[in-house]
Parts: structure tokens; sequence; C-alpha cells
């Protein structure tokens, strides 16, 4: 039987965010935005939504290499599990080091690297489109014979693990930083700073990168984010930017061997003709500034109502869409995504939201009444739904003259 393991931590990822945002504040310590927060969750809502349409036909790949070309009958005995632990700790090494190393492959690692902070909510920051190559790089562990569902079972587990290290709270970890990943060395992993750049790929055990080469000490404060700022809260923008910066390189490389190349060299890398390899800037602390644009303070509760709907909804659909009808499952992820695309216009103040908005709330109405859903549920997100459209009309109406971006 097929668990996921990453649906059903979802509570304890949003306790331990609690608890780190508590301390945060007993503190003082500034890990946390609201815009910065709203925008890593609204990735890790929108990954799983994706995610939901791919899942089954990837384990399904694994699944038809094992049962048909495995090399070997491994019993499901505690030395196999050891073994087959440390495979999948080895193989997510080389996938995220090559994620780093190969543009096409960075152009969906990179939402991960985005955010400017480093707390808990950036763990839950995660691509899109990152599943659909990721699995690869374990199949030789079909081929071995390892079974699917213990595969899943310790994959899911090496990506758990990861939840808890992206934050600022822990320092250090002594004896244990020769040993396992931990928040020192995955601080570096985040750094833009270009001494910390494509070092620490490891996902449990650090000693991949010390036997590798990659391996880097947290030493002078880390900058957090990528080195060309993605200075947007919209989530589907975030995903797809810099396929964009790709193709507009691509496009304006005349020779085919170099449009094949921008998608195959590393980041930075550039045809002769466009100036060559770019290396990252050193970052001056005088000159340095984080992405905040200004929004006014009393969208905020609006913002955090509607996050909170996107949040019910996309849990409700993550937990249930085996039962749930193909055009219901569509329609649920497509408004749940829309919703988060509005947080961010919302705290960006984007000239276009009004009229996205009101067909959003529209559609949502539309959505709930033409696909049947219980009486009970209907009566409650058509009022959800109202009281939006009234909120967000008086909210418009005291601020008539948003950026129009």
């Amino acid at each position: 039987m097929k668990v996921d393991y990453i649906a059903l931590s979802v509570p304890v990822f949003f306790i331990l965010i609690g608890i780190e945002l508590a301390y945060n504040f007993y503190k003082k310590l500034n890990y946390y935005r609201l815009n910065d927060s709203i925008s890593n969750l609204s990735q890790g809502i929108g990954q799983q939504l994706t995610g939901i349409f791919m899942k089954t036909a990837l384990f399904f790949g694994y699944k038809y290499i094992f049962e048909h070309w495995r090399l070997f009958e491994l019993p499901k005995a505690i030395w196999v599990w050891i073994i087959l632990f440390i495979g999948v700790d080895f193989f997510y090494y080389w996938f995220h080091r090559m994620s780093h190393q190969v543009n096409a492959l960075w152009a969906a690692h990179i939402v991960h690297h985005q955010s400017e902070e480093y707390n808990l909510t950036v763990a839950l920051r995660q691509s899109w489109f990152q599943g659909w190559f990721s699995w690869v790089f374990y199949l030789p562990l079909a081929f071995i014979g390892f079974d699917p569902i213990m595969f899943l079972t310790l994959s899911s587990f090496n990506t758990l693990y990861q939840f808890w290290i992206h934050t600022r709270a822990i320092k250090s970890m002594g004896f244990l930083e020769y040993i396992l990943n931990t928040p020192s060395h995955h601080r570096v992993h985040h750094g833009s700073n270009p001494k910390y750049i494509d070092k620490n790929h490891a996902g449990t055990l650090i000693i991949w990168d010390k036997i590798f080469g990659t391996f880097q000490k947290e030493e002078e404060e880390v900058y957090y984010g990528i080195t060309k700022p993605l200075a947007s809260w919209n989530p589907v923008w975030a995903n797809l930017h810099y396929w964009d910066d790709l193709l507009k390189t691509a496009k304006k490389s005349p020779r085919l061997s170099d449009k094949v190349k921008v998608f195959l060299k590393p980041p930075g890398w550039f045809p002769e003709h466009l100036g060559g390899f770019q290396s990252a800037p050193e970052i001056d602390a005088k000159t340095y500034q984080k992405y905040n644009p200004e929004y006014q303070t009393k969208l905020t509760g609006y913002v955090l109502t509607q996050f909170t709907i996107a949040l019910i909804a996309g849990s409700a659909i993550l937990f249930s869409y085996t039962k749930m009808e193909t055009g219901s499952l569509l329609s649920g992820a497509v408004f749940t995504i829309f919703t988060l695309i509005t947080c961010g216009a919302l705290l960006e103040e984007k000239g276009w939201l009004v009229k996205f908005e009101y067909f959003r709330l529209i559609l949502g109405l539309v959505i709930v009444i033409t696909l049947k859903f219980p009486i009970g549920y209907q009566v409650i997100f058509a009022a959800i739904q109202l009281i939006s459209v009234i909120w967000f009309y008086n909210l418009q109406k005291a601020n008539p003259n948003p950026d129009e971006n």
C-alpha cells in the first residue's frame, strides 16, 4: 500500500513552523516576513497539487522497471533497508548536484532557492515541475531490485529529514556536523555568496559532499536567495521565470550549438557573443536589499483569509483526490492556485488584480454550484465567497489606484 508520508506530515510541518515563529517573535530575530512566508507556503501548496497529476505515473515508471528488468531478488530484511537508505541518499546527492549544474534542471530547482529568508517555510517552497525529472536519478535502484514501496518510503523520509534543517535557530550540532546534513550546512547551500554557491548538496548525510569535493563550512554571514532575485510573489511566475530567461538567451544565439548549450551548461553560462560565462557577483552589505514591496496593512486580514481558504481547499484535495472526479479535481486545483496568485498580487498591490480577483470569486461560486458538492459545503462556501466579494469591494473602493504593473 502506498502511503503519502509527505501529506500526512503537513500538520506537523505547520506546528513546527508555529513553534519557530513564536521563538522568532520572542527573541525578536526577524527571521520571518509575511509576504515571503506566504510566497513560500504558496509554492508548497502548488507543488502538492500539481504533483497529484504525476505521482502515480512516476511511481509506476519505477515499478515497471522493478517488475520487468530487476537484476536481483532482494528480501525486505533490515540490511536491505540500510543499503537502500544509503543508495537513496547517494542518488539524491547527484540529482541535487546536477540540478545546480545543468540549466534545464536548475530552471525547476531554482524555485526552492528564491526566498531571501531562511526559516521552516522555505523547506516547503518547492518546484512544481522538479518531480518530472528527479525520479530518473533513482532508476538504478529499480534495476538492482529494491522494492518500490521500500524506495518510496525511504525517499519520502529523506525529504522529511530535510524539513527541519531549514532554520537559523540551531547554530551547531557538535560532532553530528561531521556526519549529517545540519542547519549550518544547509544554510550554506542556500547562500548566494559566491563562496557558498553550489556547495553542500547532501540530503541526509553530509559525507557525500566531503567525498566529492562540494563541502563548504559555514563561515561569514549567509545572504539567502539567488544571484538575480526573483522580485515577485507570483507563484506561477516563480516556476517559469528562469525558463523565460533561457528561452530569451537561446533566441539571441544564432548558432544551433549555442542554443542547445544554453540548456545544458551551468547557470551563468552565456555564448561568447553575449559575453561568455558570468560569475556570481560579490555581495555588498551596504547596498544589499531584500525584495520587500510596501503594501497597505489593511490588506493583511484579507490576504490571510484567502490564503487560509487556499490552504484548506488544497489540503482537502490532497487528502481526498483519489475519490474525486476529474472535473472536480481540476476545478478545485485551478481555484486554489488562482487564490494563491491573488495573495501574492495583493502583497504587491498589482493593478491587474482587481478584475482577476472578481473573476476568481465568481469562478469559485460557479464551481461549487455546478459540481454538485454536498448542500452544506455549497452554503458555507457560497457565504465565504459573497463575504469576500463585499470585503474586496470595500478594500478596492478605499484604494482605487494600485500599482498598474
